[in-house]
């Protein structure tokens, strides 16, 4: 049922992008050829009566993936932070894109809690709320907790979400490997990969007992961070469709004329987001990696409190350090360091030319310094960088697509509340703190003792590691198989099969 379920699918959503005036926009932020232009607007004008109308107030990208639903809606709002896939322009555009859909029936949510929890609601909570937010995958109720009265937050899942996802997630990978095929230009941003990465974010998003381990990890980690909460997680009232943590009573960080109203410093609070994004990610390699305006608030003592932790980036010490490396490269205007970072991390082929990359940086790099405290944009420096990087044959880095997509968000937040932020002057303590930490001899002592740990727990099986190894290299080549070949039918058959793939995908661009 997958196959043909993916087929109509994607006639579906190309016949939406079609009627909507997307088709045109995705192209064009594609640089896709005449030929396909020509195939997609032959092939998907016939159709567009089947696309959904959408809200016209919207820009037509936006319109298309609100009428499509909650994974289109998701999936747009993590392209609008991958301008090296998408483009400049519709980036932008996708930014406005708002994770709202109409909430679901309180009687529904009532009865999803006590299904999950196995209680009457009545019995766990005294007083619970219509929904206060609804969002594409799950909405919030305010409740009070019966036991001791205290203010909660109840996040539930959407009816049946899990399906309408794992559905449309299909029909990406099937567009995704399929685009691959054609364009072999495309594989350099991994449309596969990207999709992979969509995927592993929903997956966080629609097991709420994941995002509670996230949510505790994250207030562990960060606990001795001056100015900064984290709701407590309620382990006894969540499950996997129902999460239950303390309420953030606080003004919403994009308020703020409430915010000077209360007396509170934007220019403290806008350097204090940024060094604290800075400081999970480099110091924790575990950070909040969706700090949109939606999901801060500011507590009446100053506090900035997060909330929704269904998306977390998390990034190992090594890519940490190649991370600082580069940052701080920057910051000091050490282009040829920053070159030879890209170089020893494989960022870059080792048989491109590293002075020349770095000549390459410097010319991304010196504008920015030059520009005034208010131009300098970390958003710019990614852009400027995907472009070198593409003329250098880098290829995209999965592992740093929510660390590169979650700084230009918090550096969004902090303009807001500060527009005469100077990132770099915030970041650099930061950096240079890590740096210190890191990678000088402290550090070296640790990786040291680290290693040696490691090798202890193996050292009576070294041994017979290191003599089996000696065995393979010794042992003679094995044959390679003879290959079969195929009958003329089955020929025809994957002709068939390859042509029909190219339909569809027509239908899904």
């Amino acid at each position: 049922m997958r196959g043909p379920h993916n087929f109509w699918r994607l006639v579906r959503t190309g016949a939406t992008m079609q009627r909507t005036g997307a088709m045109k926009v995705a192209l064009d932020a594609m640089n896709a050829p005449v030929s396909l232009r020509v195939a997609a607007r032959i092939i998907g004008w016939p159709f567009a009566w089947l696309g959904y109308k959408g809200d016209e107030s919207q820009p037509p990208v936006t319109r298309a993936l609100t009428a499509l639903g909650p994974a289109y809606i998701k999936f747009g709002q993590i392209l609008s932070t991958r301008p090296d896939v998408v483009g400049e322009e519709l980036a932008t555009q996708l930014q406005v894109l708002q994770d709202k859909l109409p909430p679901f029936p309180l009687e529904v949510a009532r009865a999803t809690v006590a299904e999950e929890l196995g209680r009457p609601v009545d019995e766990m909570f005294s007083a619970f709320s219509e929904p206060v937010a609804a969002a594409s995958i799950a909405q919030v109720h305010k409740a009070t907790r019966a036991s001791d009265g205290r203010a909660v937050a109840v996040k539930v899942l959407r009816p049946r979400i899990e399906q309408a996802f794992q559905r449309d997630i299909d029909a990406f990978y099937f567009a995704a490997s399929v685009i691959e095929f054609l364009s072999p230009a495309s594989r350099r941003l991994r449309p596969t990969d990207v999709i992979a990465h969509f995927e592993s974010v929903v997956t966080g998003e629609l097991d709420l007992r994941l995002e509670s381990s996230s949510a505790a990890l994250f207030a562990e980690n960060t606990k001795g961070d001056a100015g900064f909460q984290v709701p407590a997680v309620d382990w006894q009232l969540s499950g996997r469709r129902v999460m239950t943590l303390d309420w953030g009573e606080g003004i919403p960080i994009h308020d703020l004329d409430a915010i000077d109203a209360a007396g509170h410093d934007r220019k403290s609070l806008a350097a204090r987001v940024l060094s604290l994004f800075l400081s999970h990610a480099l110091r924790d390699g575990f950070f909040h990696a969706d700090m949109h305006q939606g999901n801060l608030k500011v507590a009446e003592n100053g506090d900035i409190i997060a909330l929704d932790f269904g998306i977390m980036g998390h990034i190992d010490d090594y890519t940490r350090r190649v991370y600082a490396e580069i940052l701080y490269g920057f910051i000091r205007r050490d282009f040829q360091r920053v070159a030879e970072v890209h170089f020893e991390a494989g960022y870059v082929p080792a048989d491109r030319d590293v002075d020349e990359f770095a000549r390459a940086l410097r010319a991304v790099g010196e504008p920015i310094f030059g520009a005034s405290a208010n131009q300098i944009s970390m958003a710019r420096l990614l852009s400027y960088l995907f472009e070198v990087t593409e003329r250098f044959g880098m290829e995209t880095r999965t592992e740093l697509i929510l660390l590169q997509r979650t700084m230009v968000v918090v550096e969004g937040v902090a303009r807001s509340l500060d527009p005469d932020i100077n990132i770099w002057d915030v970041a650099r303590p930061i950096v240079e703190r890590y740096i210190r930490e890191n990678l000088g001899p402290a550090a070296l002592a640790r990786d040291l003792i680290k290693t040696a740990r490691v090798l202890s727990r193996f050292g009576p099986r070294l041994p017979a590691l290191a003599e089996a190894a000696l065995i393979r290299q010794a042992a003679p080549p094995t044959p390679e198989p003879a290959k079969s070949t195929l009958p003329p039918i089955a020929y025809v058959a994957l002709g068939a099969g390859a042509t029909a793939a190219i339909f569809w995908l027509l239908q899904g661009l």
